[in-house]
């Protein structure tokens, strides 16, 4: 419930407090007395898009705060915890325009964005006129309300959309892959099948380019390691140095071992002469090769660059590249397997979005007749008891809130053909079929306030009485604020001020009275005559006063 609005230097308000009540809250006063700016504040305070300039000339900064009490089960709290933001009965909002146009947001002392305070305007404040900007003469969100007034959970119904959806994507993605695979089916099976002929192993390229630049100089190199071989061989360098050990042998004796140095180093080098001999022979051998075996690596080497090069990899990744290949026919020759499992997933999600699809649309049939049924027991009491509404359901393009297409349709009088809620009723029925929309749509959202904005325009006498006396209704433990110029919807208000202009210091400013019972009388009198307020005027007044039901 909205307890309090304090509004300081908006356009020609310079500063005003009103404190709002529970019940049903009339707001009077001549046309251009500044009614719509009180609404315009507390649309600014919530978040809501309107002027772009609201500060009052001279001030620097235009101010709003509005005071809501919220109940244990408000909707807001949710909306607070979402955005981390602390939670308590009294929730306090108020926001601040600067000269220069830049508008900053608190809850509770808390700093937040516009986003926010809209997102918590949406479970506080309700606003509702002829001119309808919240949704009920739009058809496009007709089926969200139905769905509320149904209280119908999509949830359900979302997730198998998604899971849809999700379904025809993976089948679509495989059927390209698949019409891909196949545009190159043929240079697929002959690309694989020549690598798998050739069958590159990963550095294989560098090795053989080592083996044929050795086996190309080894004609060279296996002379002179030839030679190297004969000089260390027992008709060379082994046979000296093993007369030499033979001769010192035969006289060490008699030098008393002073050869014994020379032995051992003549020892240890035969064992190297050996090792080196050993060495030499093996790398003899292992640089010996027939004749055609240098033509065959040169073949392999020249044939695993060349299909590098036709392929645009380097001749090491010539295997992971033909790992791909295959991977690819692989998926060529088991699509026909898979683009099944995936069809037959598709028609499983089908199944399943239309078994909620079509739960949802019986829901919202009955719901539609619920509120058809609803709307007539409104519709009477506001005098178009002749009058009809409709809720038409269609079938529409499938979506994550099923195939349903809502609309409002009237028709004013019997006979009359039906048609679209904005096209069909005229001022004064539009303005009582919106307010019978409003009460079955709100009933119960207690927690909720409702601001009518000029709901009883072209509507007077007992047809406004009627308007009147279902506001005073709907607002029985509840919330309303009325914006009105009609006296019988005036005089049936708990709660009642005046707004009015007034000039003071060259300036003209706007501000707003309670009204006790006998300012009451004298308001609703110039409601009912004009300037001139009359005697027998005052007596309608009073008379219109007297009639209506007392507040508790």
């Amino acid at each position: 419930m909205l307890v309090s609005l304090d509004i300081r230097d908006v356009l020609i308000i310079d500063r005003l407090e009103l404190a709002f009540q529970p019940g049903l809250n009339v707001l009077t006063g001549e046309t251009g007395a500044g009614k719509s700016i009180l609404l315009d504040s507390l649309g600014f305070v919530l978040g809501w898009r309107g002027r772009a300039e609201l500060v009052r000339q001279g001030a620097q900064q235009g101010e709003v705060v509005a005071e809501f009490v919220l109940t244990a089960d408000h909707p807001a709290h949710a909306i607070l915890a979402e955005a981390g933001l602390p939670s308590a009965e009294t929730l306090l909002l108020r926001r601040v325009n600067t000269r220069d146009g830049r508008k900053t947001g608190w809850v509770n002392d808390r700093r937040v964005s516009g986003e926010v305070l809209r997102a918590l305007s949406d479970t506080l404040v309700e606003l509702h006129g002829q001119q309808d900007d919240r949704g009920l003469l739009n058809p496009r969100v007709h089926r969200d309300l139905l769905d509320a007034f149904a209280g119908l959970d999509l949830a359900p119904l979302r997730a198998a959309w998604s899971g849809l959806a999700q379904a025809r994507k993976s089948l679509a993605q495989a059927e390209t892959q698949v019409q891909s695979v196949q545009a190159e089916e043929d240079f697929l099976r002959h690309a694989v099948a020549e690598l798998d002929t050739l069958a590159p192993a990963p550095e294989e390229e560098a090795q053989l380019d080592a083996q044929r630049r050795l086996m190309q100089q080894a004609e060279r190199v296996c002379g002179d390691i030839a030679r190297a071989a004969a000089t260390l061989s027992e008709d060379g360098a082994e046979r000296l140095v093993g007369d030499a050990a033979r001769w010192l042998e035969d006289v060490a004796d008699a030098v008393d071992g002073r050869l014994d140095p020379a032995l051992d180093a003549l020892s240890r080098a035969m064992d190297a002469l050996g090792e080196a001999q050993m060495s030499v022979t093996a790398c003899m051998d292992s640089l010996e090769f027939h004749p055609g075996a240098l033509e065959q690596l040169e073949d392999r080497l020249f044939a695993i660059r060349g299909l590098a090069r036709k392929h645009g990899v380097l001749p090491d990744e010539l295997s992971g590249f033909a790992d791909d290949l295959r991977a690819r026919l692989d998926r060529l020759d088991n699509s026909g397997r898979d683009i099944a499992a995936l069809s037959q997933a598709v028609a499983e999600a089908q199944v399943a979005y239309d078994a909620a699809a079509t739960a949802i649309s019986e829901a919202r049939a009955q719901a539609a007749k619920r509120l058809d049924a609803e709307m007539s027991g409104e519709l009477a009491p506001l005098k178009m008891e002749r009058a009809q509404f409709s809720t038409a359901l269609a079938h529409a393009e499938p979506g994550p809130e099923g195939w349903d297409a809502v609309t409002f349709e009237v028709a004013t009088n019997p006979g009359a053909p039906k048609g679209a809620l904005s096209r069909i009723a005229s001022g004064g029925e539009l303005s009582r079929f919106l307010l019978a929309l409003k009460v079955c749509l709100t009933r119960g959202q207690p927690d909720m306030t409702m601001i009518f904005d000029e709901i009883d325009r072209g509507v007077g006498g007992a047809t406004a009485d009627a308007v009147g006396r279902r506001l005073r209704a709907l607002a029985d433990g509840a919330q309303v604020l009325v914006v009105t110029h009609s006296p019988q919807v005036a005089a049936l208000g708990a709660h009642h001020w005046r707004v009015e202009k007034t000039v003071r210091d060259g300036q003209t400013l706007s501000r707003v009275v309670p009204l006790s019972a006998d300012e009451r009388v004298q308001e609703i009198a110039r409601m009912l005559s004009g300037d001139t307020v009359t005697d027998a005027a005052r007596a309608a007044a009073q008379d219109l006063l007297s009639a209506a039901p007392q507040t508790k």
